[in-house]
């Protein structure tokens, strides 16, 4: 069974996640470009450092030119940001990015591009999933022979996608704060261009864990206060301005400021939306995941725009940015883009960006954050990751989706929401949602309040309710 989630298709490496699997996944996508008449628009290839990665993206690339497909394969290993960027660049009818993105370093995937490089929609996922249904067989050629036959072109969009983002940041405010900044690629993808950008502006840059290890060093390749233990001691042990980390394909970012402390990525997003309104003077609307703090949308009607609140995953963000012309649209778990860039989560512009607001307000990011504080109050924010049997699933999912069954809460309730999962709303502004992953078999909470104790507690009823 080869299901697309909020991420794409990812699966055990030899369990799901195999030739075979792959193969039918390209042929149901050369299909579906037949169907849609779109033969003679090209298909975008690009890979990221897992195992794999790379002939996984040479499989593809042998069945979409079996098919009389044109194939871009992206020259090396690639951020899932440039390969969207690519895809709108060259007006490509999909993009096929292999990663698992911030998975355990035993998964792999297929993240699916469509035209304008934006998220695949439900829809695309779903007629792709109806076709691989069908198909019994797949065509495929050897890959030198669909180089020969130059149906499979390899290219090198790296320079225009750098070139990309300088133009879109204050290059000079940079240059003029020369920054020593420490960047934790965590063994992904971010470094020829991240670090690219960041020499190009003349900060003074050490990089962390920039070989390739597909078991990434042990550790879950994402930008957490669990993951960044490393980072957080380099910054205090060499004072240095900035701590920047990546994740396994560069489409989310994680910050330490200069004082070891890990900055949620709720509070990166707050201090570059505030950065853009109060600094650069630029306005609209900001768009957020029902799992991203509130804080947001008390910036927004400070400056007399609003916050809307969509579903997770960033096809919702990205579609609904472009309905209300949005300045800013993000999630809680490290992506976030910005009106006129990609139209897709992109780690290592909002790295740039960041860097950009510390220069030009002259603070560092927890000053930045403190007077956000000052003017907007403190929010506490916790989530919960919560595995269990699979065959439990169904069972959870009557009680709290279809029977609607839902805990005694300590707090006076405003209203209950289903746009994704479930969200309660508190009277005083917290909140707490719970929604199942749509790559992982888990179970999130997420709760955000006033106070940390009050946080904790909503959780830990909810667990309780649950028996998880």
């Amino acid at each position: 069974m080869i299901k697309f989630g909020t991420g794409g298709w990812r699966a055990i490496i030899a369990d799901e996640f195999t030739f075979q699997n792959i193969r039918l996944v390209a042929q149901a996508v050369a299909i579906d470009v037949k169907n849609r008449g779109k033969e003679d628009k090209p298909i975008i290839i690009g890979y990221d450092n897992r195992f794999l990665s790379d002939t996984a993206a040479k499989l593809c690339c042998e069945v979409l030119g079996a098919n009389d497909l044109k194939v871009l394969l992206i020259n090396k290993q690639a951020p899932t940001p440039l390969i969207m960027y690519t895809v709108k660049k060259y007006e490509a009818v999909y993009g096929l990015a292999i990663t698992a993105s911030h998975n355990p370093a035993e998964y792999n995937g297929i993240k699916i591009i469509v035209e304008e490089g934006k998220d695949a929609r439900v829809e695309d996922t779903k007629r792709i999933e109806e076709i691989i249904e069908t198909i019994d067989k797949f065509k495929y050629i050897t890959f030198e022979e669909g180089i020969k036959d130059r149906k499979i072109e390899i290219i090198n969009p790296f320079n225009d996608y750098i070139d990309t983002i300088i133009k879109m940041i204050n290059v000079n405010a940079i240059r003029d704060k020369n920054l020593n900044i420490i960047l934790d690629t965590m063994f992904g993808v971010c470094k020829s261009t991240l670090l690219t950008i960041l020499l190009t502006s003349r900060c003074n840059v050490e990089v962390l864990h920039d070989n390739r290890d597909t078991l990434f060093g042990g550790r879950l390749p994402t930008p957490t206060s669990h993951t960044l233990g490393k980072l957080q001691r380099k910054v205090i042990e060499n004072n240095v301005d900035l701590g920047i980390a990546t994740d396994g394909d560069a489409d989310r970012l994680g910050i330490v400021c200069n004082q070891g402390e890990f900055i949620h990525p709720n509070e990166i997003m707050s201090v570059i939306y505030y950065y853009l309104l109060k600094y650069k003077g630029w306005r609209g609307p900001a768009v957020r995941n029902v799992a991203t703090t509130h804080l947001i949308d008390k910036i927004a009607k400070s400056f007399g725009e609003k916050c809307y609140e969509v579903p997770v995953g960033f096809k919702y963000i990205s579609g609904k940015m472009e309905e209300v012309n949005a300045l800013i649209g993000g999630e809680s778990s490290g992506g976030l883009t910005i009106r006129g860039h990609i139209k897709g989560k992109d780690g290592i512009f909002a790295a740039a960006l960041l860097v950009e607001a510390l220069c030009v307000t002259d603070m560092s990011v927890h000053d930045l954050l403190r007077k956000i504080h000052e003017i907007y109050g403190e929010v506490i924010f916790k989530e919960a990751n919560l595995k269990f049997e699979s065959k439990r699933k169904e069972s959870l999912k009557n009680k709290i989706y279809v029977n609607k069954e839902l805990p005694k809460m300590p707090y006076e309730v405003e209203k209950v929401s289903y746009l994704d999962g479930v969200k309660i709303y508190f009277k005083d502004g917290g909140w707490i949602s719970t929604r199942f992953s749509g790559t992982e078999p888990v179970l999130r909470i997420f709760a955000e309040m006033d106070k940390k104790e009050k946080c904790l507690k909503v959780i830990e009823v909810f667990k309780e309710f649950l028996e998880l």
